[in-house]
């Protein structure tokens, strides 16, 4: 079985989110078509075909999460090198256009939230970004045009 990288902090969160499901939406659902079989004739009931349909989709979700956290490898960014990016490292970057700064560390899709300043090494910023060293130009197609940046350092 394939391993995929992942964060501690990424892990937890996928952690969290399945016991959420596991202990607490899947029994609110399940109080939810008990109450709706109550109702009588199932065949016209549309509050139970809501619920048989929600069921499915938190055990998708269970199924799907308990996939993901069976196959991740947990990385420490503290253990990485810091002479090439790579994933779970922290980046500092210079938009050579604005001379603006950004730090981003890059994370598996999962684990993306731009406004966290994780980027997802699938993305192309995160594509553009691995392998390189501090002082690197990093050029990416963007919608807009081109945008260059200079990999100032790695944390």
């Amino acid at each position: 079985m394939e391993r995929v990288p992942i964060t501690r902090e990424g892990y937890e969160a996928l952690k969290k989110k399945l016991e959420h499901l596991k202990k607490v939406e899947r029994p609110k659902n399940i109080m939810a078509i008990e109450e709706a079989r109550s109702h009588g004739d199932l065949t016209e009931n549309a509050e139970f075909e809501a619920a048989k349909d929600r069921q499915a989709f938190i055990e998708g979700k269970i199924s799907e999460l308990g996939y993901k956290l069976s196959r991740a490898d947990i990385i420490d960014p503290q253990i990485l090198s810091k002479d090439r990016a790579v994933f779970a490292s922290s980046v500092v970057l210079e938009n050579m256009d604005t001379g603006e700064s950004v730090k981003y560390q890059l994370v598996g899709p999962d684990e993306a939230n731009v406004e966290k300043g994780r980027i997802s090494v699938s993305s192309p910023l995160g594509k553009a970004i691995v392998g390189k060293k501090p002082g690197d130009e990093i050029i990416l197609q963007a919608p807009g045009g081109k945008r260059s940046y200079d990999l100032i350092e790695i944390l």
